[in-house]
């Protein structure tokens, strides 16, 4: 005997249709947007995880962009220093060759020219805030104008920069410390020109007197050369660090990615493949409930 379908088993077959509609509609948002869900409510039990991931990710982000602040900086440690070793070095060789020579000639003009490369260096400034300066970034560190103030101005007059060296947070654990200040490499240097500016004018053959000063200038120079170049060495070793420090922050990024990649993420191969299924489903259901709507009791009592 044929049993003639209930109207609640109607209603059952219609909720099944509109649970499969709603599951092709989601289907085909899914291998639109490469996610499994367009909220992080939508992933069930991996939503806390998620969230998670998403809170580390922003912070070691932060700390990525505040790297590669610093690489910028140290950077321009690295070619300010090495300008000024090359200035120096310059300097020391025009001294050296006035005194193997005998002659000054020239050599008043290349003491200005040095010094003045040397108080650009040392006032180089980065966005606004001067390199050399330490704590003290918001004033140029070397206050001197001309060669001549260099006679009138001690040591301690003409820096206006400190010690204290700079500190940048890299990630939860490691905080960075770095930075040159313009007294540390500029002392001996300025020393050297104070005893020129008194040695001179140079005018054709020098004068005993001026050999002696140039012989002190020259170990002056020296003693300057080894400060910058223990610092620019420095230097290179915070680069060293921060580049380490940068590669482990750089692996966490990968990391926490893929973590919310795996979570988030949706198998474009397996949806489709759903989305074929999902369609046969329906189809089929639109057929069977097409029939079962048809049915009545006046075919069965004919």
């Amino acid at each position: 005997m044929l049993r003639v379908t209930t109207l609640p088993f109607q209603q059952t077959m219609a909720d099944g249709i509109q649970r499969a509609q709603a599951k092709l509609t989601a289907s085909p948002e899914q291998l639109n947007s490469g996610k499994r869900a367009s909220s992080f409510s939508g992933l069930g039990g991996a939503t806390h995880n998620v969230l998670s991931a998403h809170s580390m990710l922003s912070r070691n982000e932060a700390y990525s962009a505040v790297g590669k602040r610093l690489e910028t900086t140290l950077s321009f440690y690295e070619t300010n220093l090495t300008s000024l070793d090359g200035e120096m070095s310059g300097l020391r060789q025009n001294l050296q060759n006035a005194i193997g020579m005998t002659d000054g000639s020239g050599l008043d003009a290349a003491i200005e020219g040095a010094f003045a490369q040397f108080k650009t260096m040392l006032n180089t400034s980065v966005s606004g805030e001067y390199l050399f300066a330490g704590s003290q970034s918001h004033r140029a560190p070397f206050t001197l104008g001309t060669l001549a103030d260099v006679a009138i101005t001690s040591n301690a007059d003409a820096f206006a920069s400190d010690s204290v060296r700079q500190s940048a947070r890299l990630s939860d654990e490691q905080s960075f410390s770095y930075g040159v200040d313009a007294a540390s490499i500029g002392s001996d240097f300025l020393d050297a020109f104070r005893t020129l500016q008194a040695a001179g004018p140079f005018n054709g053959k020098l004068t005993t007197t001026q050999k002696d000063a140039l012989n002190a200038a020259l170990q002056q120079l020296d003693t300057g050369l080894g400060a910058v170049r223990a610092r620019n060495a420095e230097n290179g070793r915070d680069f060293a660090r921060l580049d380490s420090i940068m590669g482990q922050t750089e692996q966490r990024n990968v990391m926490l990615q893929n973590v919310i990649a795996k979570n988030e993420d949706a198998n474009l191969a397996e949806v489709a493949m759903n989305i074929a299924q999902q369609k046969t489903v329906l189809e089929a259901s639109y057929s069977v409930f097409s029939q079962i709507s048809g049915l009545s009791l006046a075919q069965y009592l004919r």
